[in-house]
């Protein structure tokens, strides 16, 4: 097992370099960062303009600049942004805290209501608690999730301004001035996180638990399942052991395989609330077209693409037993 993982490991990081050769390229030929300095008017000064180029690298040929770009990020240098005042480092770090915080609860919330109400639906298939999920899932499925941000965030300032509190926090990822103290800082932190973490979270339950239904209803079809029930083995352990754990593996699948939509989601979602996350620092850099914030916001997504299918493959080991024996043939 541990060898298979050690494969792993190795082939993630052959394709996050060759993601990191894709991105440059990408990224490098669709666009002039000086653009907006060369079409002033008056017109800047052809030196200041050389400079600039200098400063950022564009003077340089591709395969060059690459080189120099990756030998730079693997130290935790991103460049040079379009903003002498910026640094990509430290703006990317912060950034990535306040998306995660999000993107993390939101993907632990709705695991744990898909798998819970996919058994549910499962194991009720047909009566009355299946067709209500079922229901609702369809509803949730056909609602765009920039649709149901600008609803929640609408209805929390609604709610607000009924009561005269604040019940809600409908903007920013946390109070301006920020509030001292640990736990009154942290309280105000999870305050935040509620009306966002609600839209991430029913964006994906209802595909999630439609996943985890049919997972559930193939494993208490199978031969062995009827013949555990058969042999007189307590509901319980045939539930744990049978129907439970192997139904888990097909949602592990989709979630890994989504999590480039929880992302992008995210950038909706931080929109809408006004998050200072990764998503408003993509916006701000295709706005500015600061190449190396844009690359370095790529390579940050890509890590957590393939970080996640990384531990994809880990728990299938940890969950499905075959998938260990078959790493000893």
């Amino acid at each position: 097992m541990v060898r298979s993982i050690a494969l792993r490991v190795v082939n993630s990081l052959l394709v996050l370099l060759a993601s990191s050769i894709l991105i440059f390229a990408l990224v490098s030929l669709a666009g002039d960062p000086l653009a907006e300095l060369r079409q002033q008017d008056p017109p800047v000064s052809p030196s200041v303009i050389a400079a600039e180029e200098h400063r950022l690298g564009l003077d340089l040929p591709l395969p060059e600049r690459y080189l120099r770009w990756i030998a730079g990020v693997l130290r935790g240098d991103f460049g040079q942004s379009v903003s002498p005042s910026l640094d990509i480092a430290a703006e990317l770090g912060g950034r990535v805290q306040v998306t995660l915080r999000l993107v993390v609860l939101a993907m632990f919330v709705a695991i744990v209501l898909a798998v819970g109400a996919g058994l549910v639906s499962g194991l009720r298939q047909n009566r009355w608690p299946d067709l209500s999920l079922t229901f609702g899932s369809f509803v949730l499925l056909s609602l765009p999730s920039f649709w149901m941000a600008v609803l929640l965030k609408q209805g929390g300032i609604w709610i607000n301004q009924t009561t005269g509190y604040r019940v809600f926090y409908t903007v920013g990822f946390e109070s301006v001035p920020p509030v001292t103290g640990f736990w009154s800082h942290s309280l105000d932190l999870a305050g935040h996180l509620i009306l966002p973490t609600i839209v991430l979270v029913l964006v994906h339950l209802a595909a999630w638990t439609r996943y985890q239904r049919a997972a559930t209803i193939r494993a208490l079809q199978a031969d062995h399942v009827k013949y555990a029930i058969l042999r007189g083995l307590p509901r319980g352990q045939v539930m744990r052991s049978h129907v439970i754990r192997p139904s888990l593996i097909p949602l592990i699948t989709i979630v890994g395989l989504e999590m480039p939509g929880l992302f992008s989601g995210a950038i909706i979602t931080e929109t809408v609330f006004q998050w200072n996350g990764m998503g408003a620092l993509l916006l701000d850099a295709l706005r500015r077209s600061d190449v190396n914030v844009v690359l370095g916001w790529l390579m940050v997504s890509a890590s957590a693409v393939v970080g996640f299918n990384l531990l994809t493959d880990i728990l299938y080991r940890v969950i499905d037993p075959r998938m260990r024996r078959a790493d000893h043939v």
